[in-house]
């Protein structure tokens, strides 16, 4: 019963231009990112996503994001290479322990659910506009919001000049976030 009423909120909500107060579900999240170092792809990803998402599919104006992952549960699968981008020349997570999106403009590109999000990337002390074409997609009890973008590593002072690591970071965003 109370998942009938969560998905009667979410419709109402989103026909009367109220924007839904969501919160990521860390454990159900994923953030993961891959860049090319010695020619072959290297994956990882982040943990202890938090923040908050103002949503409302058909009032673009009203939505907010502001979310943030912990830079130190960098994982690779590899401890020795995770322990070294979590020092100053990366990623600096003493220094600078929290990865923040903060959005600035959204808008609708395909009035069902295709966006992009004009948004603050704060990485290591160092904060860059960013885009992010996304998709949102009701679920019971909030919003599954899938995205991708990329960034220059060099941006944000990650990592030095470097023949075999490439610039590019590919990062895949799949959070679901629950009516708060």
């Amino acid at each position: 019963m109370k998942q009938l009423f969560s998905l009667l909120f979410l419709l109402i909500s989103s026909y009367v231009g109220i924007a839904q107060q969501l919160k990521p579900v860390d454990a159900e999240s994923e953030i993961n990112f891959n860049i090319n170092n010695f020619g072959l792809t290297t994956k990882g990803n982040l943990k202890g996503l938090t923040g908050t998402i103002n949503w409302n599919s058909k009032n673009t104006n009203a939505c907010t994001f502001l979310v943030s992952a912990d830079a130190t549960t960098i994982n690779t699968n590899i401890t020795s290479r995770d322990n070294h981008l979590k020092k100053a020349d990366y990623f600096n997570v003493a220094k600078f322990p929290t990865i923040t999106i903060k959005s600035t403009k959204i808008i609708s590109v395909d009035n069902i659910n295709l966006f992009e999000m004009e948004a603050d990337l704060t990485l290591k002390g160092v904060t860059k506009k960013i885009k992010i074409p996304f998709t949102a997609n009701a679920l019971t009890k909030g919003i599954l919001f899938n995205g991708k973008f990329e960034i220059d590593r060099k941006d944000y002072g990650v990592g030095g000049s470097s023949f075999s690591l490439s610039n590019t970071v590919k990062v895949n965003l799949n959070v679901i976030a629950n009516i708060q």
